[in-house]
């Protein structure tokens, strides 16, 4: 199976760049599965339930979201109700959504898809570690095609699930950062890793936004009012070929799309 998975999809040079690629790279890639980060879709911070429908509908299949998903409020039902987007899963017992989903791809082939926050420089949540062990007990045994999005900071903390999960998932994709990393592999137990998947959006930006502000948030230590980025945008992410019957990561590769005008 051929998956793209799209690190975090930053604002509306984001959404348009989605728009004007996903369907083309679905042909020219024969890929069986989209999935892609979106919880900054909405100005940068957060997804309004009218930016993930055009998402969902620009030919990505599956929704991970993050710590950012609940900006908008309206986006809290299509968390209860929809099964095309997920949040994640070792929050609060009791939030809305699903931290882990699963749907058949081309007809017959299971897949299934957790969503983890990380704890490290983040707000506190439950321990990821924890919460995989108890979502691999819950997944039917049939299900060989597990993917995990890592939403989290710390480098180290990634590493570290990706390595406890080896051989029990066929791939570990960080997010959060927004910044690409040049580590894309694959574990001794088969796991395809990446520190971070990287971002879809605005190229000449700091993590998506205009850099004179945050620069000189920097400089002064005084807020400033944080602008997303405009000019050429860019898709980064992985590309992934999970063997079906073991559901190990047989390729992982970092996948940019280059700069493009939308």
């Amino acid at each position: 199976m051929r998956i793209l998975f799209l690190g975090d999809i930053f604002g509306r040079p984001g959404r348009k760049a989605i728009a004007a690629k996903v369907k083309v790279l679905r042909e020219e890639l024969s890929l069986d599965l989209v999935i892609a980060n979106g919880e900054n879709g909405s100005q940068g911070v957060g997804l309004s339930i009218k930016n993930a429908q055009q998402l969902l509908e620009s030919g990505i299949d599956l929704l991970t979201s993050g710590n950012h998903i609940w900006k908008f409020s309206n986006i809290y039902a299509f968390l209860k109700t929809s099964e095309r987007i997920v949040r994640p899963a070792n929050l609060p017992e009791g939030t809305r959504g699903r931290g882990w989903t699963s749907f058949i791809v081309r007809g017959q082939v299971p897949v299934a898809v957790i969503n983890l926050q990380g704890r490290v420089f983040m707000n506190p949540v439950e321990c990821p570690f924890k919460c995989a062990d108890k979502i691999l007990e819950e997944i039917d045994p049939e299900i060989k095609i597990r993917i995990v999005d890592f939403h989290a900071e710390a480098t180290s903390e990634k590493q570290c699930l990706g390595r406890y999960l080896d051989g029990r998932v066929s791939a570990v994709l960080g997010t959060h950062t927004h910044v690409q990393t040049n580590d894309a592999r694959i574990f001794e137990n088969g796991t395809g890793y990446i520190t971070d998947a990287g971002m879809c959006g605005p190229v000449e930006s700091c993590l998506g936004l205009s850099p004179n502000p945050v620069i000189k948030r920097f400089v002064t230590g005084l807020p400033q009012k944080w602008k997303v980025a405009s000019g050429p945008s860019e898709l980064q992410g992985v590309l992934l070929e999970i063997e079906e019957e073991t559901g190990l990561t047989v390729s992982i590769e970092t996948y940019n799309s280059g700069r493009m005008t939308v």
